[in-house]
C-alpha cells in the first residue's frame, strides 16, 4: 500500500505547561488565530480558518518542566510556508520579538529555520522549493543536503 499524494499531517497536540503563555506566543509571534478554547486546560489554532493545525493542552503538563535532552518525543513540528517571501516575515517577526533561533538550513528542497516554543518544543519554519526544483540524482531519487541559509538574504525580503 502507498499512501496517495494528497496525504497530509493534518494538526499536532502539544502538551504545554502555561496555556496562555502559549497562546501567546502561537497566535502573536507566530501568527496563528485562536479557534477555540476547551475550558481553561486546551486551545485550538490554526491558519486560514482551518479548525486547528496545532492543539495546546495541559491536560498532562501543567506546570512541568519540558523533557530532559537525549529522551524519546517529538524533535519537532514543521511548519510550512507557502512562499520564501511569507517565511521570511515570520522569521524577522520571531527575531523582532527576542525569540532565539537554533538554526537555518537550505535543504535543497526547503529553506527551513529552526527555534523552540516555551516549553522547549522544537519548531521549524520553512518553504518548499518548486518540485521541479529539487535536487535529484541520476536515477531520480531526491538528494537532500544541509547547507548554511544565508538569513540574511532570507530577511532581505522582508525589510
Amino acid at each position: 500500500m502507498t499512501l496517495p499524494a494528497e496525504t497530509r499531517i493534518g494538526h499536532v497536540h502539544l502538551k504545554v505547561s502555561d496555556l496562555e503563555r502559549s497562546i501567546d506566543f502561537y497566535c502573536n509571534i507566530l501568527g496563528f488565530t485562536l479557534m477555540m478554547r476547551y475550558g481553561k486546560q486546551a486551545a485550538f489554532v490554526s491558519a486560514g480558518g482551518y479548525h486547528h493545525h496545532i492543539g495546546l493542552n495541559t491536560w498532562e503538563s501543567q506546570g512541568a518542566p519540558p523533557p530532559p535532552p537525549g529522551h524519546p518525543g517529538l524533535y519537532h513540528v514543521a511548519i510550512l510556508l507557502p512562499t520564501r517571501t511569507h517565511l521570511s516575515a515570520l522569521v524577522r517577526n520571531v527575531i523582532n520579538a527576542g525569540i532565539a533561533l537554533d538554526g537555518a538550513a537550505d535543504h535543497g528542497v526547503s529553506e527551513a529555520v529552526y527555534l523552540r516554543d516555551p516549553d522547549d518544543n522544537g519548531l521549524e519554519l520553512y518553504w518548499d522549493r518548486p518540485q521541479a526544483d529539487w535536487p535529484r540524482g541520476e536515477d531520480g531519487m531526491l538528494t537532500m543536503y544541509t547547507r548554511r541559509l544565508d538569513l540574511a538574504d532570507l530577511l532581505s525580503l522582508s525589510e
